[in-house]
């Protein structure tokens, strides 16, 4: 079994609203200093086999195709 995470971001210049917010809420909350506040994704997956570069492709592959709108994101694999 093998264990990774997906981290998808915005790529730079790319208007990111809900950021925006947590940062405005973050302010409202009495938290100052806060600022260029990023919103993302993370996903938790865990695939079978043991085979890490086959791990590798197909989360490529999986992000390329579904987990990333790469027009817009981008994204990094970690494998454990």
């Amino acid at each position: 079994m093998i264990k990774a995470r997906v981290t998808v971001t915005l790529k730079n210049g790319v208007l990111d609203p809900q950021g925006k917010a947590i940062e405005g809420a973050l302010g409202a909350l009495g938290f100052e200093g806060v600022g260029q506040v990023r919103q993302g994704k993370v996903f938790d997956l865990e695939l079978a086999g043991d085979d890490k570069a086959k791990a590798e492709s197909d989360l490529k592959a999986m992000c390329e195709k579904l987990l990333a709108n790469t027009v817009i994101e981008n994204y990094t694999i970690s494998v454990a």
